[in-house]
């Protein structure tokens, strides 16, 4: 698996238990040390860069996402899908090295892997409209 793909894997982990348990920095600082193999530290900083901007900027990602989500309450959506579109809008929106293809179509498999296969057609139409509002290619 690449390096990036597995950090985007480990930041939807981190995110999940964010949302449920409200508690960020124990959960980034007790995350690492659960995991049964050692954690690259390339993939570690990416997943940490991916967590840490996501819940600085969640308001505003949530504003977002909530606006594209047409008849969907961000709180009634599945907890993997919220926070899949979450990461995936952080990427769009603030990540300017990463290629707008790139953050949907792993956005896409993170939710087809994790969720179900109508949750990535879901995941990749809202953030098809978000990359089409920020302008990113």
């Amino acid at each position: 698996m690449r390096k990036r793909t597995q950090a985007r894997e480990y930041a939807l982990q981190l995110l999940y238990e964010y949302d449920i348990i409200k508690d960020f920095p124990d959960s980034l600082t007790s995350f690492w040390s659960r995991q049964e193999e050692p954690v690259d530290e390339e993939v570690k900083g990416f997943a940490e860069e991916l967590v840490q901007g996501t819940v600085r900027y969640l308001k505003d990602i949530d504003k977002k996402v909530s606006g594209y989500a047409a008849n969907w309450n961000l709180n009634r959506m599945a907890v993997v899908d919220r926070n899949v579109l979450r990461l995936g809008s952080f990427e769009l929106l603030y990540l300017k090295d990463v290629p707008a293809k790139v953050s949907i179509n792993e956005a896409v498999d993170l939710a087809k892997k994790y969720s179900g296969e109508d949750s990535g057609k879901f995941v990749n139409g809202i953030l098809d409209r978000i990359k089409d509002e920020c302008g990113k290619d």
